[in-house]
Formats: C-alpha cells, sequence, structure tokens
C-alpha cells in the first residue's frame, strides 16, 4: 500500500507540474504575441498550485523535508532521542488532523453555499479542498513514520 500511496504523490506531484508550466506558458504566449488572454488560466493555474503545495508537504514528510528545529534533539542519544521524535510525530499528527478536520468543515460550508470561482464557474470547494486532503495524507505519512519508529523502538535500536 505505502508503494502505491508513494507513486500517486509523485505521479500527481510530476503531471500537475507539467501541467502548469504548459497552461503558464500558453497564457504567456497568448498575452504577449496575440495581445489576448485567457481568462481561466490563471485561476486554474493557481488552484493546481493550491493543491502542489498541500499534496506536496505530505511528499515532504516522506522525504524528511520538513523544516525543524534539531537543537534540543541533537542533544539526545539513543531511545530518549527516538521517544522524543515520536512525541514530536504525535504532536505534529494531531495538529495535521486538526487542520484537515477545520478543512473539512471549511470545504464542506462552501459546498453548501455553492460558491463558484471567479472565471471558471466551478465550486470554489475544489481549491479549498486541498487543505484537508494534504493534511489527512500528510497525518497518513506521520503515521507511518510513527509506526517505523516504534518498530525501531520494539527492536532495541538506538541511534
Amino acid at each position: 500500500m505505502r508503494k502505491a500511496f508513494d507513486r500517486a504523490e509523485e505521479v500527481f506531484l510530476v503531471g500537475s507540474l507539467a501541467f502548469n508550466v504548459v497552461l503558464i506558458f500558453i497564457q504567456v504566449v497568448m498575452r504577449y504575441v496575440f495581445q489576448n488572454s485567457l481568462s481561466w488560466s490563471e485561476e486554474l493555474a493557481r488552484y493546481i498550485f493550491l493543491w502542489q503545495t498541500w499534496v506536496g508537504a505530505s511528499y515532504a514528510v516522506r522525504m524528511r523535508r520538513h523544516f525543524r528545529v534539531e537543537m534540543l534533539v541533537d542533544l539526545m542519544k539513543g531511545r530518549l532521542r527516538k521517544w522524543y521524535e515520536l512525541v514530536v510525530l504525535l504532536v505534529w499528527c494531531a495538529f495535521a488532523l486538526f487542520i484537515a478536520w477545520q478543512g473539512s468543515v471549511l470545504t464542506a460550508f462552501l459546498i453548501k453555499r455553492w460558491q463558484v470561482s471567479a472565471a471558471m464557474q466551478i465550486p470554489i470547494a475544489w481549491a479549498y479542498a486541498s487543505v484537508p486532503a494534504g493534511c489527512a495524507m500528510m497525518a497518513i505519512r506521520l503515521v507511518m513514520e510513527m509506526k517505523d519508529l516504534l518498530r525501531d523502538l520494539r527492536k532495541g535500536a538506538a541511534c
């Protein structure tokens, strides 16, 4: 399951980046060569970028690329360090789940109001849904990290 999750994330991020580059290139050509811009392309590029950002946050958990202050953890060794890392992951996961929940509440509110975007006239909730989706994916990644860390703690491995 983890490999399928990894692959889906990568395909989405690479595919959406390629699509966004082509979309913005077409917009630039239309604006500066043909003196006529597409009304919807900038909005679509913005919404795709939102999804890339939140799904990318999940990908960054997998790659261990989030910014961290490690001054305190660098002073710890062995099992103490692993337990500290577990607490950090638990707090982070709780925060990600809270943001996913609150993002879901906002998205549901926007669905109920049937608010649409200005240029494309699509439900604005599609853009806002990137927050709960990305945070839920991040929480899943964090649970995977905690599972690996607990496995290491049971083995008695030291850092």
